[in-house]
């Protein structure tokens, strides 16, 4: 059920409640959250339940409303509650909460912003001619959300800045990688024309129950290319805020998990959907833990 619709919008405005809700909202919709949580310290995690609900909760809204149409509607009204909750009159459980992450953090509108520039795009823009224009989308549908976790930190370095970036866009590609069928299914292409074209590729390729060879050489150029970004950003590990550097690892190595899941099986991500076992979830999970306890970061458990 989608998060907008779930029973437990809580009926009164305190901030305590709100920020229960947060939580209850992350935890619903992302199994990874309190492995992530348990990465920085305690003073950080609701900060961070507050950022995930407002982008759990736009995705919904854009995802699980009936048409374009009413997506865009809704996604209006959710822009103007965000620029109310930015200007001191939260009306709503997740603005109420977020107010608060306002106040004591300085966090500013834009990254929020551009992630409702990029749900409403998805309601008209189902197709990317070239990657200059796929990079573009991946600028406001990802990148915004590195750049909020390291401004809680009080982190704005126009260095760390691009190395989030970059890894925030190599998650993102790899994931459009990870998912081609199931966003085909969804009527939406991110394999760009002009990569498809290069490689003798058309989108009824797209609809195939298995890949073909020339499927096979772009899937593997697109996961090679979302590597290139996600070790661009390894750096962000040693100059990002230290409390941050464990989450950013795991994340970083996650997405290089999920490029070998696809290599794994060949490329071949319109027969089956790879994934990362739950092992390999483990591994990292403990990895990242190890590093942080060597890292002398308190705070945390």
């Amino acid at each position: 059920m989608p998060a907008w619709r779930i029973a437990g919008v809580p009926d009164r405005d305190t901030v305590e409640d709100a920020e229960a809700f947060c939580r209850a909202v992350a935890r619903r919709h992302y199994e990874n959250f309190t492995v992530a949580t348990r990465l920085v310290p305690d003073r950080l995690r609701q900060h961070l339940a507050n950022v995930y609900a407002f982008a759990r909760w736009s995705d919904d809204l854009a995802d699980e409303s009936s048409s374009p149409q009413e997506a865009v509607t809704a996604l209006t009204d959710w822009r103007a509650r965000l620029e109310r909750c930015f200007a001191g009159q939260p009306d709503h459980p997740i603005f109420i909460a977020l107010a608060r992450t306002i106040r004591q953090t300085g966090l500013t509108i834009e990254p929020f912003a551009d992630l409702l520039d990029a749900f409403e795009q998805d309601q008209t823009v189902t197709r990317y001619a070239d990657r200059p224009a796929l990079l573009d989308y991946c600028r406001r549908s990802a990148n915004p959300v590195g750049r909020i976790v390291l401004a809680l930190e009080g982190c704005r370095d126009a260095g760390c800045v691009a190395l989030s970036d970059s890894i925030c866009t190599g998650l993102q590609l790899i994931n459009f990688w990870q998912d081609v069928k199931r966003d085909r299914l969804a009527g939406r292409v991110y394999l760009t024309a002009d990569d498809m074209r290069r490689h003798g590729v058309d989108e009824s390729t797209l609809d195939a129950p298995r890949a073909t060879p020339e499927f096979v050489s772009l899937i593997r150029e697109q996961v090679g290319w979302a590597r290139e970004c996600l070790e661009r950003g390894l750096p962000l590990e040693r100059s990002a805020p230290p409390v941050l550097r464990p989450a950013i690892g795991l994340f970083i190595r996650g997405g290089l998990a999920i490029a070998d899941a696809v290599e794994r099986i060949g490329c071949d991500t319109l027969a089956r959907r790879p994934t990362v076992s739950r092992w390999t979830k483990a591994r990292l999970a403990a990895g990242a833990w190890w590093g942080l306890v060597t890292s002398g970061v308190r705070g945390v458990a």
